[in-house]
């Protein structure tokens, strides 16, 4: 269940907020539509529900808000807008990586991809998807922890009839299994066709909160709107002129002197009031399309609407197309004057339920069998609250488009359509395995294997070009490092690949269905600065090698002998590699961008360094002249195994103006990267 309570946004400078004081509730078992047009809060609503943005207001989630939650993925599957993930991904990949996150076994991806229909597709990058495709993948993301509640941001946009066909028999046997679904939805039609409950929205507020039946009958039909002080009398005449006319004609008295007159027009109803001398303060011919503005029912409050007593449904079987939909219409309408084609007037919905109806039985467990793409998924007969389908006698000329768009499905119902297995996953801070999930996330596209090659091959060629022009030391050489260059290609491509690491989950957020963004976790920091030690060491030693054998092939053994201090150097070269992968990760998760990343690696020799350097070398009262001795001097007696010699080559290494920039970049985005953390989970 979830109940949403003053949800309210922040306003931006003189505007009006976007959403202001929503309230409602999608009870377990019922499929929930939001229902407004463009701009009218639909969207901000969902995001604020699953506070991914700003404002006020709290939305608790079967008791408890999201952020008290230790999952939020077991509780809540969510789709917002099109699938989050890298467009190189393949289908199969990006569910194996959120397998990891969500701590599910990898081969739940397979299952998913079977209900789903998409395990012909599996091996298929993201970007080559169809919309429709696109949609399955979210819904088998949404699914894939067997979440209580799906929370979907218009699920069907983009989709042709056959699939929303589909999309809406999978969110039916969510909630046949006791589940919430809450959708959103511009179309009314659409809604009044599938949900149960709906939520109508309009410039940020409720304006209804009606059950399906209700909301068809006082929102899709067209009518003629009757204000006078006279209605009960005129709605006496209105039905006897219709009996007697053998006109199908339904008159609903609405709240204080209003009439709603459904199968007439405004001349009949005028020249009626006319001659019986009734005066008329309104009438005019509206349509429920248009919004809550074209009804004066909408302004009634959701206790009142949910007071009305609803309709009862059920499925006609055997009749005449127009027939049954002019039934169902009908049924929804439930009002409490109604005169048919016969000519026989009845009093209320419950007195035309004697007519024919269908049962389906509705699912009592799960099956394994499998949906197959496009298989047309009905909405179950039986539904939350025991409401049924009523199948008057009806008109064949009264049939309308907004009449047939509020029917429901047809009644021949098909079984519905498969869920995964459940599954059990212990609560804990999403993701659950960070290791296993990094290395499927950095191994899951190609934008690391191509950065590596392209490092080996710039290094390769600059330090063949250096010996050729001469005057560069050794060290440099092997490196690829130029004197002209604050940083050389490989130090360059490891801050790259750092970068990535971060700026890869804002652009593609992996971990969407979770919270909508990267969850900055210490679990995950440590996993993405682990992975990248790993790559940056590994790169550090394929360029060590490529450019000593390039340097051995085109000049010989005298360029690629290895230097004597071998070991302080190869020391140096690896804490640069790590450094500028560190920093690559630290800054651009900081920022939430990989340019960024990327700059404050090159932001560490070019601006650091000179600052560094004018530090040191400025005048002072007193200097650290012979520190290095007397660190040596005090670790000499107290590291066994010759530990001393490692301190001092760190020693060193932080010594050096790069390596004392870099050391104070890190310190710099490390405690700012956990002071934004700690700042977030206080908030």
């Amino acid at each position: 269940m979830i109940q949403a309570i003053g949800l309210t946004s922040d306003p931006r400078k003189d505007l009006p907020p976007a959403v202001d004081d929503v309230s409602f509730e999608a009870r377990a078992g019922r499929v929930t539509a939001l229902l407004g047009g463009p701009g009218a809060g639909k969207t901000t609503v969902l995001r604020l529900m699953l506070e991914l943005q700003r404002g006020r207001g709290v939305t608790y989630f079967r008791g408890r808000p999201l952020h008290r939650i230790a999952h939020p993925s077991r509780e809540v599957g969510v789709l917002l807008g099109d699938v989050p993930g890298h467009p190189a991904r393949t289908v199969r990949g990006h569910l194996r990586m959120l397998c990891a996150a969500a701590g599910v076994p990898a081969r739940r991806a397979d299952e998913v991809l079977e209900v789903v229909g998409l395990v012909s597709l599996r091996d298929e990058r993201l970007s080559t998807l169809s919309r429709g495709m696109d949609r399955r993948l979210g819904l088998a993301c949404a699914l894939l922890t067997d979440p209580h509640t799906l929370v979907l941001d218009d699920p069907t946009s983009g989709l042709s009839t056959r699939e929303k066909r589909w999309m809406h028999g999978m969110l039916r046997a969510h909630v046949a299994h006791g589940g919430t679904v809450l959708l959103t939805t511009p179309d009314p039609k659409e809604a009044a066709r599938t949900a149960d409950q709906v939520v109508t929205l309009e410039r940020g507020r409720v304006v209804a909160d009606q059950e399906a039946a209700d909301f068809a009958r006082t929102r899709l039909r067209p009518r003629v709107a009757v204000r006078t002080p006279h209605a009960p009398r005129l709605a006496t005449l209105l039905t006897k002129e219709a009996r007697a006319t053998h006109r199908s004609v339904e008159v609903v008295r609405e709240s204080g002197n209003r009439l709603s007159v459904y199968g007439s027009t405004c001349a009949d109803v005028g020249e009626t009031a006319f001659r019986n001398g009734i005066p008329v303060h309104q009438l005019a011919d509206e349509v429920g399309d248009m919004g809550p503005r074209a009804s004066a029912t909408a302004d009634r409050s959701a206790d009142e609407a949910r007071a009305d007593v609803a309709p009862q449904r059920k499925a006609a079987v055997s009749r005449p197309e127009g027939s049954r939909e002019q039934a169902a219409t009908r049924a929804r309408s439930g009002g409490p004057t109604r005169t048919t084609d016969a000519g026989t007037a009845t009093s209320s919905a419950t007195e035309s339920a004697t007519s024919s109806t269908a049962s389906t039985p509705v699912r009592k467990r799960r099956q394994r069998s499998v949906t197959a793409p496009g298989t047309e998924a009905r909405t179950p007969q039986a539904r939350s609250g025991d409401r049924q389908r009523t199948e008057p006698e009806a008109e064949a000329s009264d049939t309308t488009p907004l009449r047939r768009a509020a029917d429901a499905p047809s009644a021949e119902l098909d079984a519905l359509p498969e869920l995964p297995p459940p599954i059990s996953v212990r609560p804990a801070p999403s993701p659950l395995r960070p290791l296993r999930y990094e290395l499927r996330r950095a191994a899951g596209v190609g934008t690391g294997f191509v950065t590596c090659g392209a490092v080996l091959l710039v290094s390769a060629v600059t330090a063949v070009l250096l010996a050729r022009v001469g005057h560069t030391p050794r060290p440099r050489l092997m490196a690829g490092w130029p004197q002209q260059l604050p940083l050389p290609p490989a130090a360059l491509g490891a801050g790259l690949l750092g970068a990535l690491a971060f700026g890869d989950e804002f652009r593609h957020p992996a971990l969407a269905a979770d919270r909508g963004t990267v969850p900055r976790r210490l679990g995950l920091l440590a996993a993405k600065l682990l992975v990248t030690t790993a790559t940056a060491l590994l790169l550090a030693v394929l360029t060590l090698g490529c450019d000593i054998e390039m340097l051995y092939l085109v000049y010989g053994r005298e360029l690629a002998e290895v230097p004597s201090d071998w070991l302080s150097l190869t020391a140096s070269w690896f804490g640069l590699m790590v450094g500028c992968a560190w920093a690559g990760v630290l800054a651009a998760g900081l920022f939430r961008s990989t340019t960024a990343g990327l700059a404050a690696v090159v932001a560490v020799p070019v601006a650091v360094v000179p600052v560094v350097q004018k530090i040191v070398e400025g005048p002072s009262v007193r200097t650290a002249a012979g520190f290095p001795l007397r660190i040596r001097e005090l670790l000499l007696n107290q590291w066994p195994f010759g530990g001393e010699r490692y301190v001092e080559a760190a020693a060193r290494l932080i010594a050096q103006p790069v390596g004392g920039a870099l050391t104070l970049s890190l310190a710099a985005l490390l405690g700012a990267f956990f002071f934004t953390t700690l700042r977030g989970k206080v908030r």
